[in-house]
C-alpha cells in the first residue's frame, strides 16, 4: 500500500523529469553545442527540440524535490534530519567523483586536446588536482562532479531549508503567505515576478558554471523554485490549494509554456536576434524567460495530480527507487558508449543514437539490480537501507 501522506505523483513526475534528463544528454552527444564528447556528425535539426525542455527541465526536479522535502519535515520523517539527508546525497556525489565521472573527463581530454596517455596516468592527474588541461583559456578543473553537480545543490538548499525550519519551526512551511500565491491565477504570474527579477539581475553577471561557489543565476532560479516546491507542494492535505490550483490551470498553464517555448525563439529570430534589442527590450526579454522557467512546471504539476494521483503499484516503487542509481550512472554510460560507437561508424547514425539510449538503460538497470542486492552498496548508490 502507499504510505500515508505520500504523494505518487511526485514520484512519477521525478521518474518522467529523470528519463527526459538520459535523452537529453543522450541528445548533447549529437547537437553542435559544447559537451564532454562529441558525436563526428552534429545533428543541428535537434537544438530545437532540446530548447524546448532546457529552461524548466531542472527547474521541475528542485520543485519536485523541494515538495519531498516539505512532505518529510511535515510528515516528522526520521530522513528529514541534516545527517540521513546528508548520508543520502554525499555518499553518492563521493563515489560519483571518485568512480563514475573521472571516465568522462578522460575522453572529453583524449577528444579536445588529443591526450594519448593512459586511463590510470589520467587518475594519477585527476586524484592530483591538475589543472594543465587546457584549450586556450579554458582550462579542465579536475577532480569534477559534472552531472552530479545537481546533487551538491540539492544537499546545499535541503541544509538551507532544515537550518530555516529549527529556527523559526516546521510550521512556517505552512504559512498563510504560501496560501497567497495559490489565490486565483497568481500561481501562474506571481512567482513569474520573482523569477523575473532574478533573470534581470544575474543571469547576465553570472553565466551557468555549476562549481556551487560562484553561480549566482543558478542558486537564485533553483533555490527559489526550490523553496516554493517545499512551501506550496510539500503538503498532502492541499490545505494550501498549490495542488488544487496547479490542477485547476494546468490548461492555462500548458498553453501559456508552449507560447513562451516555442514562441519566444521565434520573435528573437524575428526581431534580429539579441544585439538588434534596445536596453530596455533585453530587460524585457529577459524578464519574459521567467515564464519559460515556471510555467511548463506548474503544468506538468497539474496534469500529474489529475492523471497520476494515487497511481501506486510495483512500477512506481521500483523505478522510484531506480531513479537515483539511473542518474548517477547514466552520463558517464553515455559518454563512454557515445564515443566508442561514433568511432567504430558500423551503424548509421540513428540507429546508433537508438543504441546509445539502450546500452545507457540496460547498463544503469545493472546498476541499479546490483546496488539493490548489495547491502554495503545502497548507500552509496542513493538507496536506503
Amino acid at each position: 500500500m502507499n504510505p500515508p501522506g505520500r504523494l505518487t505523483e511526485l514520484d512519477w513526475l521525478r521518474v518522467a523529469a529523470f528519463g527526459l534528463l538520459i535523452l537529453y544528454h543522450v541528445g548533447m552527444f549529437y547537437v553542435p553545442w559544447d559537451w564532454h564528447v562529441k558525436s563526428p556528425q552534429p545533428v543541428p535539426a535537434l537544438q530545437p527540440w532540446m530548447l524546448m525542455s532546457s529552461p524548466w527541465r531542472l527547474c521541475l526536479l528542485f520543485v519536485v524535490s523541494g515538495a519531498g522535502m516539505g512532505l518529510a519535515l511535515q510528515g516528522g520523517s526520521a530522513a528529514s534530519g541534516a545527517g540521513a539527508r546528508s548520508k543520502r546525497l554525499l555518499l553518492p556525489l563521493l563515489l560519483g567523483v571518485t568512480l563514475i565521472v573521472p571516465p568522462q573527463a578522460y575522453l572529453e581530454v583524449v577528444e579536445k586536446l588529443g591526450h594519448a596517455g593512459s586511463y590510470l596516468g589520467f587518475l594519477a592527474r585527476y586524484f592530483a588536482a591538475d589543472h594543465s588541461f587546457c584549450r586556450g583559456g579554458d582550462c579542465l578543473i579536475l577532480p569534477t562532479w559534472n552531472h552530479l553537480w545537481f546533487v551538491a545543490y540539492l544537499w546545499l538548499y535541503t541544509m538551507l531549508l532544515l537550518a530555516v525550519c529549527r529556527l523559526r519551526g516546521v510550521a512556517s512551511l505552512a504559512h498563510p503567505g504560501w496560501q497567497r500565491l495559490t489565490t486565483g491565477s497568481r500561481l501562474l504570474w506571481l512567482p513569474c515576478l520573482g523569477l523575473a527579477l532574478v533573470r534581470q539581475q544575474l543571469v547576465l553577471a553570472f553565466p551557468s558554471t555549476h562549481n556551487l561557489v560562484w553561480d549566482w543565476f543558478n542558486h537564485g532560479l533553483y533555490g527559489s523554485v526550490f523553496l516554493l516546491g517545499a512551501g506550496l507542494w510539500g503538503h498532502a492535505d492541499d490545505r494550501h490549494g498549490a495542488w488544487a490550483a496547479a490542477q485547476r490551470l494546468r490548461w492555462w498553464a500548458l498553453g501559456g509554456a508552449l507560447l513562451a517555448l516555442v514562441g519566444m525563439p521565434t520573435w528573437m529570430d524575428a526581431l534580429g536576434g539579441w544585439d538588434a534589442l534596445p536596453a530596455w527590450g533585453q530587460q524585457a526579454w529577459l524578464a519574459l524567460g521567467a515564464t519559460r522557467h515556471w510555467l511548463p512546471v506548474v503544468a506538468a504539476l497539474g496534469f500529474a495530480r489529475q492523471h497520476l494521483r494515487h497511481r501506486d503499484g510495483p512500477w512506481r516503487r521500483t523505478l522510484t527507487e531506480a531513479v537515483f542509481p539511473f542518474y548517477i550512472v547514466h552520463q558517464t554510460v553515455i559518454v563512454v558508449a557515445g564515443h566508442h560507437l561514433a568511432r567504430l561508424g558500423l551503424l548509421h547514425q540513428a540507429l546508433e543514437a537508438c543504441t546509445l539510449v539502450a546500452v545507457t538503460l540496460a547498463v544503469c538497470a545493472v546498476a541499479y539490480l546490483l546496488a539493490r542486492r548489495v547491502g554495503w552498496l545502497r548507500p552509496w548508490m542513493g538507496m536506503p537501507p
